[in-house]
Formats: structure tokens, sequence, C-alpha cells
């Protein structure tokens, strides 16, 4: 009997086998987890078509996160297969990868719209629809941030703005939902080599120098951020709601690099 046994989860923003997303489906389902997915689009699709497979799901839904009535679809066809859903997992975010270097001075008023829109705003959208499945049992929702939210980090730009919101609305949620048993929570990986942090200006470099100075000497791996995801949504994190949980090998905690690293 796993963690996870008995529950049921939507797992959104699976891009490849390298994604936070695939590293945390992948754990709950070694934890006895039931899972469906979202994806974008038809390659996504293919893409996720056979990851999905390995984990025992048939449960794929095309969404378009900007869309009302692509949600609005996807979160029907998963009620007719689920009457009810145990966790949520959000690792969505997009921002134009042309502004996610230089200066954050130069964001355009349209990329910043549509950052905030998918990166953040999707986030309320998905809980809204998925709150009614919860009602019953209670349940967890998850997104994924990262400490450019509250810490300037070169080139990160509009998605450090972005994240700093989806942090704030990771509290609201939880604190409205609270009441009906259902917990919201961010976790927050340092740099992680995916599809998404390969997007940002200096990645390599970003990855590195965590790497050098982290207090453990080491980034997160995918198995470590899914067991985290793991404990949130098991009975073990019931009273665990309203946090940006660090899986960074401490990185956040630091004022200044490491001695031999100055």
């Amino acid at each position: 009997m796993g963690l996870l046994s008995g529950k049921r989860g939507l797992v959104m923003g699976v891009a490849n086998d390298r994604s936070i997303a695939w590293g945390i489906a992948r754990a709950m389902h070694e934890a006895g987890a039931e899972l469906a997915f979202t994806h974008q689009g038809a390659a996504f699709g293919a893409r996720l078509a056979p990851l999905a497979e390995s984990v025992g799901s048939d449960m794929l839904f095309d969404v378009d996160v900007c869309d009302d009535e692509s949600l609005d679809a996807a979160f029907e066809a998963l009620g007719q297969r689920w009457d009810t859903l145990d966790f949520l997992v959000h690792a969505i975010a997009f921002s134009d990868k042309s502004e996610l270097q230089g200066r954050f001075l130069n964001t355009s008023r349209k990329n910043f719209k549509h950052s905030m829109e998918i990166s953040c705003y999707s986030f309320i959208e998905v809980a809204r629809r998925a709150h009614p499945m919860m009602v019953a049992n209670g349940g967890t929702m998850m997104t994924l941030t990262y400490q450019g939210s509250n810490k300037v980090v070169p080139n990160y730009n509009v998605m450090g703005v972005a994240k700093a919101a989806l942090e704030s609305t990771t509290r609201y949620l939880a604190n409205d939902l609270g009441p009906e048993g259902i917990r919201v929570n961010a976790l927050s990986p340092g740099p992680m080599k995916t599809l998404a942090g390969a997007a940002i200006g200096g990645a390599r470099r970003s990855y590195k120098h965590t790497e050098a100075n982290s207090p453990l000497r080491s980034n997160a791996t995918l198995e470590a951020v899914g067991g985290t995801a793991v404990w949130l949504a098991s009975d073990a994190g019931a009273f665990t709601t309203g946090e940006v949980i660090h899986v960074d090998g401490g990185f956040h905690v630091l004022g200044m690099p490491q001695f031999d690293n100055l």
C-alpha cells in the first residue's frame, strides 16, 4: 500500500520525460495514485501518450488554459470518468523566450499580460473547476514556482513577477478552500534541466552556480520534487497549506555564494 493508494489526481503540464510535472506524476504513480493528464495540442499529446501509458493512464485531455470552453470541456470529460478528485498538479507557465534575457525594463505589454494569464491566472481557472470534485472528501492543489519570485534572478524577468503573483494566489486560494478541507501549496525547486528552464537566458550558468553554492551542493532531482509532491498529496500533508515549499538544496537561505566561490 502506497501513500497515495486509492487517490486520483490530474497532472497538468507534462512536456516530456524531463519535465518536473513528469517527475511528480511518476512518483505519484509509484505511491499508488491513479492519474489523468492534460496537454496542449497534438504535438505535446504525442509526447505525453507513451508516458501516460507507462503509468497506466489512458486519460489525456487537450486543454488551452486561455480558452474557457477548452477548460470546461476537459473537466466535463474528466467528471464523466471520475466523480471525485484528490489532487491537482498545476505545472503550467509561459513567456516569450526573447524576453527571458536582457533587461526586465524592456518587457512588452503583450508578453506581460500573456505571461501572467498562462503562468498565474490559469491556476485560478483550474482550481475553480477542480473545486467541485474535491468538496466531498477534501484534497490538495499544488503549483510550481521559483525563487525569482522574491529575489532578482538575471534574465528571469517577467516570469519572476508572474511567479510572485502565483505564490500570492496560492495563499489566497488556500484561505478560500481551507474550510472545505482543500489544501493549496506551491513547490519551489531550484534551476532544473527542463524544456522550460532552457528557455531562460544563461540557464546553464545558473544551474552550475546553484549546484556549487547550495548548502547540499546539489540541485534538486525530479525524484526529490516528486517525493515532496507525494507527501503534500498524502494524508501526511493534511495540515500543510498556503506554503511555498523549497526543494532546492537549501539555496534559498543564502545571502551570498560560498566563501570559496566569492
